[in-house]
């Protein structure tokens, strides 16, 4: 038996090992299954720079080997990851404990690539890719007083992209719970990059992450002192300045594109601020530049006819959007989908149902569907609007549920409650344990005065889908606002708050639960921030009662009236008023 120093190479070349890349984690997955380290591949390292060591090609070497690649094309990891790692142990190949450690990641086995990852670096000290994984392990176990040696070291040993590296840090970090510490985490990798716009934008992130708005701002203008023209830290701070006043963001913006008016991203932000200042004017103009600017751009194209629509300019955005699906938008239906919705809200509704016609088979296709039948009931035609849903074919048990609560919706705009509950618990028997039936029963038996019905669903729900943040939140409010289990629900919508602590509704609910526990004053602050980020009529009729309550009856008329205007026939408003207002 010969002795060779470059058999694992030889024998993963054979497999196809080595050209396999982990998994890169998908958007929304928890620290616990893994966040992908920043520009980790699977590369094969150079030999003549690695101390690789003098294995045996022992007929058992050869057989683990083999017996590890297959059970990774197998998907069988429960034999592979043990297996990758024992070679590695043994070995002490770093490129055995490079694949050790991807089979270990990809696997969601996190002691294990960590231990690889660990062979790996011992093998080859230089090796970038290996800190990189170690690091990232060490934070998604929130083990960060761990991991900031190795990102000390990662950041240092590539000087010429430093930058970039801090670039890459903040998406890593940015998951781990503890927002403060993240802070004081990233201000002790940056110290010694002072001069490095990146960096002082990385603790900005960080901050405003840990709710600390000045130290962000503070940051973010820093990064902006050392690149000037750099975009991405003038629409952070856009963001921050936007927290406190939309007047500041739009003036700092306006001065931002006096300097530099090539911005696109920026321009698209200010007429996207000077829509929600209902500056509609000007934010014409900016869509004007733009087109001129971009006129072959179809993404550009989009944004301005969806700020258009914002603004209810229907003819602008009637005409952006059909030349937005000239210029071969990369998703067409969307495209007919919001020219559909332009033509109903101007009431040219034969035009909108063409339209809503032509969406194909898709992720609009449902949308499109109920938006057809939506007309068919404004027009006094629901039971032709009902066969009409009940008739679209559905792909998928998903569809089918879109479809109902479609129909269901139906019903409810023409106040047939008990129709839409029967028909929702009809659903609901047919795929029991269905989350988005389960919500829509629950709401539906709030409107037949069902609460039994109601809290049992919400509780199935919260059951299945502990995050549902609505869920806590509408058995919250159910509860705070038709009983007297106010301290039950306070602690209910406390949950949906932590869950979802920028939810208009949500910070609704809190501040009526705290008016009807005798705290309107605390109350108030939370319905004052519900209704400025979302101006719907029931947030307006309760901050309206609370400022009434608390002696403030003017400005409450003067919010009564301003939504009564929009929203006529809104059944809370309207009752609400009446009781202050006979």
């Amino acid at each position: 038996m010969t002795t060779h120093r470059y058999i694992v190479v030889m024998t993963c070349a054979a497999l196809g090992a080595c050209a396999l890349q982990p998994r890169p984690v998908e958007e929304g997955e928890s620290a616990r299954t893994g966040t992908p380290p920043p520009r980790v591949v699977a590369a094969k390292p150079e030999p003549s720079r690695l101390p690789l060591p003098n294995v045996e090609l022992s007929e058992d070497l050869l057989f683990k080997l083999m017996l590890a690649e297959l059970a990774v094309q197998r998907g069988q990891p429960h034999v592979a990851v043990p297996a990758y790692l024992e070679l590695a142990r043994t070995t002490r190949d770093p490129r055995v404990a490079q694949r050790a450690t991807e089979v270990a990641w990809n696997a969601r086995f996190s002691s294990a690539a960590l231990e690889a990852a660990g062979i790996w670096l011992q093998a080859d000290p230089g090796s970038a890719q290996a800190r990189q994984v170690i690091a990232a392990l060490l934070v998604n176990q929130a083990r960060l007083a761990d991991a900031q040696p190795h990102l000390e070291k990662w950041i240092a040993a590539d000087r010429q992209n430093v930058g970039q590296s801090f670039l890459e840090l903040s998406p890593l970090l940015a998951r781990h719970k503890d927002k403060a510490e993240v802070l004081k985490l990233t201000q002790a990798l940056a110290k010694p990059y002072p001069d490095i716009a990146e960096a002082r934008l990385a603790v900005a992130q960080a901050a405003w992450n840990a709710d600390q708005q000045q130290v962000a701002l503070d940051e973010a203008r820093a990064a902006l002192k050392l690149r000037p023209d750099w975009e991405l830290a003038a629409l952070f701070t856009v963001q921050v300045l936007q927290r406190s006043s939309n007047e500041e963001a739009l003036r700092f913006l306006g001065e931002y594109l006096q300097k530099y008016p090539q911005a696109r991203d920026a321009r698209l932000n200010y007429a996207r601020l000077l829509v929600d200042a209902k500056n509609y004017p000007q934010a014409r103009q900016q869509f004007e530049l733009l087109v001129t600017e971009y006129p072959q751009n179809a993404d550009v194209g989009m944004a301005i006819a969806l700020l258009a629509m914002q603004a209810s300019d229907y003819d602008a955005a009637q005409i952006q959007m059909q030349r937005v699906l000239e210029l071969d938008y990369k998703d067409p239906d969307l495209v007919r989908y919001y020219l559909g919705q332009i033509n109903e809200e101007r009431k040219r509704f034969d035009e909108a149902l063409k339209w809503y016609s032509s969406v194909a088979q898709g992720e609009q296709y449902v949308n499109a569907q109920a938006r057809y039948a939506g007309i068919l009931a404004k027009q006094g035609k629901l039971p032709e609007a009902r066969q009409y849903l009940q008739q679209v074919g559905a792909n998928s048990s998903e569809q089918r549920v879109q479809l109902t609560q479609a129909e269901a919706q139906l019903l409810r705009e023409a106040s047939e409650y008990q129709a839409a509950f029967d028909l929702l618990g009809q659903a609901l028997e047919k795929t029991p344990n269905t989350p988005d039936l389960l919500y829509d029963y629950a709401m539906a038996a709030e409107k037949v005065d069902r609460l039994d019905v109601l809290e049992g669903n919400l509780k199935q729900l919260i059951k299945l889908r502990p995050d549902h943040a609505h869920a806590y939140n509408a058995l919250g409010y159910t509860l705070a606002d038709r009983t007297q289990r106010i301290s039950e629900a306070h602690g209910l919508i406390e949950t949906a708050l932590k869950l979802a602590p920028d939810d208009p509704f949500i910070m609704d609910s809190m501040g009526w639960v705290l008016y009807r526990m005798g705290r309107g004053k605390e109350g108030l602050d939370y319905l004052q921030r519900a209704f400025k980020q979302r101006p719907d009529p029931e947030i307006a009729a309760h901050l309206g009662e609370v400022l009434w309550v608390l002696g403030q009856q003017d400005q409450a008329k003067k919010i009564w009236a301003e939504s009564l205007k929009g929203h006529p026939s809104n059944e809370v408003l309207q009752s609400t008023v009446k009781r202050f207002l006979p």
